[in-house]
This record gives C-alpha cells, sequence and structure tokens, in this order.
C-alpha cells in the first residue's frame, strides 16, 4: 500500500485519468474530491462490499458458475 500525506487543497494523480483533492477536513474526517472518467466506477468500501456480495448472490453460489463454465468449455 502506498501511503502519502496531503494538505487542505492538495493532490494526487493517478495514471493521467484519474486526481483525488483533498477539499476538507473536519476533525478526524476528510473530504475527498475525485475527478474521473464517467465510466469509472467509484464507491465507498462498504458499498463496493455490497454491490460484490449482491452479484454473487444473484450467480447463485460457485457451484452453478462452475458448472456453467464446465458447459463453456466443452
Amino acid at each position: 500500500m502506498l501511503v502519502l500525506t496531503r494538505k487542505l487543497g492538495e493532490c494526487i494523480a493517478i495514471d493521467d485519468h484519474i486526481k483525488i483533492t483533498v477539499v476538507q477536513i473536519k476533525g478526524k474526517q476528510v473530504r475527498l474530491g475525485i475527478q474521473a472518467p464517467k465510466e469509472t466506477k467509484i464507491h465507498r468500501e462498504e458499498v463496493y462490499v455490497a454491490i460484490q456480495e449482491q452479484n454473487k448472490a444473484s450467480i447463485g453460489g460457485g457451484a452453478e458458475l462452475s458448472a456453467v463454465s464446465k458447459m463453456l468449455k466443452e
């Protein structure tokens, strides 16, 4: 994990397409502004985990996915 220190108003650049700016610092909270292409999906971690769990549940579990994968290889 890369750990960087930024002050209010300073930015972090990721590739040529994503820019993260420290917008506000209030107590123990930091507010970040993120500029990224529209096709880039950005979620808070707890939302991302919930989406992943929901996707796994909609697939029906690993056993069914494995069976489908096996059928496609034949």
